[in-house]
């Protein structure tokens, strides 16, 4: 014990796994504190689920629009002040929040959703200059684990914040919590790999590696695979709260019950195991089938909220599964000279999975009850269980032997 905190200690102050894994653990926290209370303010500002979609709809597509710029800002200044400016804008939303007006929240939305892929974009790309490829089957659980905390207590601890403390209680612990992210940051004094600067190969427009990312199949999958996984988290965690809220559960129920679904992280270390010794093809097919049937079932649940409730919660034990190998599609399948342009198209799966519910369930949501939500959510985790058929049956097993015939090399 005492000769192994030293050493946990150093890496902690030095870029590589555990740092990257604490660096995301504090991202996830600042957004997680939100995560509930931003759909049930809007809820409160704009009256129905419909009108809370389409709030939604706007801030991801500006988010969407932004994103496409962050190669070009990168190559203009540096990862590390895109990277900062990402944090910034997530310690900035806050104060937008809390402005009384509409006009503010939804800048804070537009904010915060454009923070949040810078942030992103740039945290995948030290991955890969940091991570070998070998070591993406244990890191990339770790790093999810790391965030397992700040998913679980944030979701009902920023509610309990507003209900409790004041409504400006939990925008301020975000913005807090996104600064010390940035000083972090800063202390680790993180440059890029200068090889991987100097072989990159600058590309004249976004829509040229567009079209390059989507020329090659198994960052098309990965793309597909990723952004439908998304799209459920969106309807989790836009939705779940107002179908506590409208089926006389409460606002802190709607957050315990998201805080309950995404503790489920927690288990990232054991299904990291299920992907090295069954692959991620078969972790994949099995966690989105269980996600399909439990949230069929919370569309059929009717007047039995709790019952809704268990099944959403099951539907999250699926989903948190596919999470440990979520991004190793991708960060298999990038080339190193194009890590820049492919991690930020890649990257729009987020924006993508935040525009696309919002706009489609604005529209469903003027014809039918809150229950759609829960049968599109199936449909599309069903037809990402058949989808995932399609992945190679020994990715992710093929990492537990570094020297295997086939192997991935190192990424840095």
């Amino acid at each position: 014990m005492q000769l192994g905190r030293p050493v946990f200690l150093k890496r902690l102050g030095t870029p590589g796994a555990e740092a990257f894994a604490v660096l995301f653990a504090l991202e996830s926290f600042a957004r997680a504190l939100l995560a509930t209370v931003i759909p049930i303010q809007a809820l409160r500002y704009l009256g129905d689920a419909g009108s809370v979609s389409a709030a939604f709809f706007t801030a991801s597509l500006c988010a969407l629009a932004a994103s496409l710029g962050i190669p070009w800002l990168v190559r203009k200044t540096a990862r590390r002040w895109v990277y900062s400016l990402g944090f910034l804008g997530l310690a900035l939303a806050p104060t937008l929040f809390v402005v009384p007006m509409l006009e503010g929240f939804m800048a804070g939305m537009i904010v915060r959703a454009i923070g949040t892929v810078a942030v992103t974009v740039c945290l995948s790309l030290y991955i890969l200059d940091f991570i070998a490829k070998k070591d993406l089957t244990r890191s990339e659980p770790m790093r999810l684990f790391y965030s397992a905390a700040a998913w679980c207590s944030g979701p009902f601890l920023g509610v309990w914040l507003g209900e409790h403390v004041g409504y400006e209680a939990p925008y301020l612990v975000s913005g807090g919590v996104a600064l010390l992210a940035l000083g972090y940051f800063w202390f680790l004094r993180i440059t890029e790999n200068p090889a991987v600067v100097q072989a990159a190969v600058p590309v004249p427009t976004p829509l040229a590696y567009v079209r390059r990312f989507f020329a090659q199949p198994r960052l098309r999958l990965a793309w597909v695979m990723t952004t439908g996984r998304n799209v459920w988290w969106v309807v989790f965690f836009i939705y779940v709260p107002v179908y506590a809220i409208e089926t006389g559960l409460g606002p802190e129920v709607g957050g315990a019950v998201v805080s309950v679904g995404t503790g489920f992280l927690f288990l990232t270390p054991l299904t990291g195991r299920l992907v090295r010794r069954e692959g991620i093809r078969r972790v994949f097919v099995v966690g989105y089938l269980l996600a399909s049937a439990a949230t069929f079932l919370v569309a059929m649940s009717g007047g039995h909220p709790w019952l809704g409730v268990a099944m959403i919660v099951c539907a999250a034990l699926g989903m948190s599964a596919i999470d440990a190998g979520g991004n190793m599609l991708f960060l298999f399948a990038v080339r190193r000279n194009e890590r820049s342009e492919m991690t930020t198209v890649y990257s729009t799966y987020r924006d993508v999975a935040d525009i696309v519910p919002p706009g489609v369930f604005s529209i469903l949501l003027r014809f039918f009850e809150l229950p759609v939500v829960f049968v599109v959510g199936g449909g599309v985790t069903l037809a990402l269980a058949l989808l995932a058929r399609r992945i190679h049956p020994r990715l992710g097993r093929e990492a537990r032997q570094p020297a295997a015939a086939g192997a991935p090399q190192a990424a840095g």
